[in-house]
């Protein structure tokens, strides 16, 4: 019989030292239904991070499963070279319900390739080749995708793509500028004037920004920073690429990241929640943006595969179905209140609450009260191993692996997510106290 420490061996023994688990000693999940999950030893947890903001409508979703094996029941894969119902059904749908004028996708396996689907789009449709990008923002493992990353911990090598430009990032917590909003002004935005005039060529092909950032640690820039930052980049010829690889499907409250802050992009990237942990992504364009990559074949093996348009397709049905979207804000309301409740019990230690919806984070940091943000990575560690103990599952993330990020299923009751911020707190509790 297999044990936990059997998986554990292995993984040490046949997959790259980098393939980094959780947890001083890592868990081997095994089972999973809903927000629940069971691993090799027999405990289980409440999924408060769904593989990444991924799982987006619970572990093994019957209405997904029902499509997923009637789909591989009549067709696997055959490549984009034949068109298939499930990925012209899931075209017409995104091209519904994504915002403005996107119309025409391009699927592809990985957010990674989505973006850079549509960097090359970009450049493409408007003749330049330059690509503003934000410090904290996370975009993938090929070459663009970490040139895209301003986060030295995913960045494997110093030679990167030139024509990326980072901008500092709307992280009002740890402002690049040094001031207070409102007061700012949104420097941040209005600084990529200066950015484009001094470091490109003044003319850029676009700017590429998650609408919260992910892997950064979901930080949420202020209410008019899109707004101002659209304005700017398409003054220098530029388009704007929404990438809502994790903000997607309703994950904030509503059903696009980008929509929290009134503008409609010319291209737009997802993936994770798509299907439910499928692989699949699309990049999304205006019919002016796609229409402008003539003369050349562009395909995708596994983009657009079959058996992840079938999960798809009905993940979006389920979240049509069952008004996930509104879930996400009434539920976000309500993990929201209970995360700040916890900054007032524990202020030393919880500097920062921020996020939308149901992607919601805590930075982590010395003594908040003492005015010291230094990160306090140590304490993201020793919460850890105190949530696993009580059966709850969280994610982490910033610079310095000092934010917690909470991103469970759209489809979570408020049972659950009590329960969840009842554990949260008595780990707290307990890491303080120990």
């Amino acid at each position: 019989m297999t044990t936990s420490d059997d998986v554990r061996r292995k993984h040490a023994d046949y997959l790259f030292p980098a393939v980094a688990n959780f947890y001083e000693e890592s868990t081997v999940l095994v089972d999973g239904k809903g927000t629940r999950l069971t691993d090799l030893d027999g405990n289980e947890y409440l999924d408060f991070f769904g593989g990444i903001l991924t799982v987006s409508i619970g572990h093994s979703n019957e209405d997904v499963n029902a499509a997923v094996i009637a789909q591989v029941q009549r067709l696997q894969h055959v490549s984009t070279l034949y068109p298939t119902l499930p990925i012209v059904e899931l075209a017409e749908k995104l091209a519904k319900v994504t915002p403005g004028d996107l119309q025409k996708c391009f699927f592809t396996a990985s957010g990674t390739e989505a973006d850079e689907t549509a960097v090359m789009m970009a450049q493409v449709s408007t003749g330049n080749h330059e690509l503003i990008a934000l410090r904290h923002g996370y975009s993938g493992r090929s070459l663009l995708a970490q040139s895209l990353t301003a986060h030295n911990t995913y960045r494997a090598i110093p030679t990167q793509v030139a024509a990326v430009k980072h901008a500092p990032a709307p992280y009002c917590y740890r402002c690049p500028f040094k001031l207070e909003y409102p007061s700012c002004g949104v420097a941040c935005a209005k600084d990529l004037d200066e950015l484009i005039q001094t470091t490109t060529t003044g003319r850029v092909a676009g700017m590429l920004a998650e609408p919260i950032q992910g892997v950064g640690g979901f930080v949420t820039p202020p209410k008019e920073y899109f707004e101002i930052a659209a304005e700017i980049v398409r003054k220098y010829g530029g388009v704007m690429i929404a990438d809502e690889v994790q903000t997607g499907f309703g994950r904030t409250g509503k059903m696009w990241g980008i929509e929290q802050y009134g503008v409609e992009p010319e291209i737009m990237t997802m993936a994770k929640g798509i299907a439910n942990g499928f692989p699949l992504a699309a990049c999304v364009a205006t019919a002016e943006v796609a229409d402008s990559l003539t003369g050349k074949g562009s395909i995708s093996t596994f983009g657009g595969n079959p058996i992840s348009c079938a999960a798809a397709n009905t993940v979006l049905d389920v979240i049509e179905r069952d008004d996930l979207v509104a879930n996400c804000e009434a539920m976000g309301a309500i993990l929201r209140e209970g995360l700040e409740a916890l900054q007032k019990k524990h202020p030393r230690t919880i500097g920062d609450v921020r996020g939308k919806g149901l992607m919601q984070a805590l930075e982590l940091v010395k003594d908040e009260q003492a005015g010291d943000r230094t990160p306090s990575p140590e304490a993201t560690k020793a919460l850890f191993e105190e949530t696993k103990k009580r059966g709850l599952l969280i994610g982490k993330g910033g610079l310095w692996g000092n934010t917690i990020r909470i991103a469970p299923a759209l489809n979570i009751g408020e049972d659950e997510l009590r329960e969840g911020l009842k554990l949260l707190g008595e780990s707290f509790a307990a890491m303080e106290a120990g």
